[in-house]
């Protein structure tokens, strides 16, 4: 009796293990299933009904971007090209004509500071070489009548008394023309027979010469000076003609 007991319990109890373990067979299956749903539904709406809509922003397809892209005509596209390199170079010639016309400007400008650079060199240049014109003028009076002195002197038979004044004239005079001569001053004396110089000597009168050509310095009256080779006053002489000449021939 003991041994139907056990045996019917051993029994129940294997009976009930394998309730237990299809029971739980049937729950992993029946939640695999259910994954498998979850996982394929998206896919089902995305297919049937089309993107969801009701969250987030539309994205604009891109393969239809580059169908229009792909169906625009070869020749605008080439027009838009041309277009494209147009532009800069209409730039670029814009800009070389500015960087011409901006030499051209600044060229002119440094020719004209050099110009007035030059001229105020010069203008400097013969402020300090005739600076002492007016002063050596008034001197050249002094000159002539120690000169017209000293003439007088010896024109008149010089006596032993008049001796000293003229040698003290003749130191004078070579005195005076020692500071001429370290001022650039130099004396006009043409000679008699030189040209007519109308530069360097002024005609005074006409006289008739056998001896001297036409045209020619007969008589020095005075004499002219140059200070730095310009004229500060020029030579006065009388001019020789023919005999019988009338004035103004030759």
């Amino acid at each position: 009796m003991c041994f139907q007991e056990l045996t019917r319990k051993t029994h129940f109890t294997m009976t009930r293990t394998d309730k237990d373990n299809s029971q739980k067979n049937d729950e992993i299956a029946s939640t695999e299933v259910a994954d498998e749903l979850e996982l394929n539904q998206p896919e089902a709406e995305v297919t049937e009904d089309g993107p969801d809509v009701s969250g987030g922003a539309q994205t604009t397809p891109e393969p239809a971007a580059e169908a229009d892209a792909q169906s625009m005509p070869a020749e605008d596209s080439t027009e838009l090209a041309a277009e494209g390199s147009a532009e800069p170079a209409d730039q670029i010639t814009a800009l070389l004509d500015q960087v011409a016309e901006y030499q051209d400007s600044y060229l002119r400008a440094k020719a004209e500071v050099d110009n007035i650079r030059k001229r105020a060199e010069t203008e400097v240049a013969n402020a300090r070489k005739f600076a002492l014109e007016g002063f050596i003028r008034e001197l050249l009076t002094v000159k002539d009548s120690l000169e017209m002195a000293l003439a007088v002197d010896q024109s008149s038979g010089s006596e032993v008394d008049n001796r000293g004044v003229n040698e003290g004239l003749e130191l004078i005079l070579r005195q005076l023309e020692s500071v001429f001569s370290k001022f650039s001053v130099e004396i006009i004396e043409p000679e008699v027979g030189d040209k007519l110089d109308p530069d360097q000597h002024q005609a005074m009168s006409v006289e008739e010469s056998e001896d001297i050509p036409p045209n020619c310095v007969s008589k020095v009256i005075q004499k002219g000076y140059s200070l730095n080779n310009r004229l500060l006053r020029p030579a006065m002489v009388l001019v020789a003609k023919l005999p019988g000449e009338t004035a103004g021939k030759g």
